[in-house]
């Protein structure tokens, strides 16, 4: 992958103006990005209907930041406390893999997914909402949150999106490491090519 690209737009500028220098060189530096789901991927909702949980809102924009990591070479895997079908079946529409379901021990899942990619814990980044994700936000290299997070998770955070989980949130992020890197500019022309494609 290529450090620098030579490909810059006016989006990346007008991302990066609002952004500490330190937490542009923490989201430079990522090389794997991780995401809690339910808080995060999802405004944290559950709806339940007569047999069982039915329903978790997804956001297509959040799908597509998605993307466009991938396409630009950064590694996404999502790791989550709970177990859900539903889950299972989005991270399977975006290629998400791997997409980690019950998990409590999140910081060691999030170091072993970092050994395998041969990769240290500075060029992870992790964005999750509640104390379950504190161990990890502490410990990676850039560490994100939402502003719907109790206070005390948003404290341990780098940088906190202006969106809210489930709301765009993980698309903000997702931009914020692209422009960071210089690779936001290659994502436009990437997307017009391929207009008509599949809605993520």
């Amino acid at each position: 992958m290529n450090e620098q690209p030579g490909f810059s737009h006016p989006a990346e500028a007008q991302i990066l103006a609002r952004v500490p220098e330190t937490v542009r060189n923490r989201a430079r530096a990522v090389r794997l990005m991780v995401f809690d789901v339910d808080g995060i991927l999802t405004d944290g909702s559950l709806w339940y209907g007569e047999h069982g949980e039915a329903v978790k809102p997804f956001n297509a924009l959040d799908g597509h930041g998605l993307r466009l990591l991938r396409e630009q070479g950064i590694r996404v895997a999502w790791v989550s406390g709970r177990k859900s079908a539903i889950t299972a079946r989005r991270a399977a529409e975006l290629g998400i893999s791997p997409a980690l379901q019950g998990v409590r021990d999140k910081i060691t899942t999030v170091e072993e997914l970092a050994r395998e990619a041969g990769l240290s814990l500075q060029a992870v980044g992790y964005m999750g909402d509640d104390i379950i994700d504190l161990p990890v936000l502490q410990c990676v290299g850039f560490a994100a949150s939402v502003p719907n997070a109790p206070f005390y998770v948003g404290q341990a955070a780098h940088w906190t999106s202006t969106l809210r989980g489930g709301a765009g949130a993980v698309r903000e992020c997702c931009d914020l490491i692209l422009a960071a890197q210089g690779r936001l500019g290659a994502c436009f022309t990437a997307s017009l090519s391929t207009l008509g494609g599949a809605i993520q």
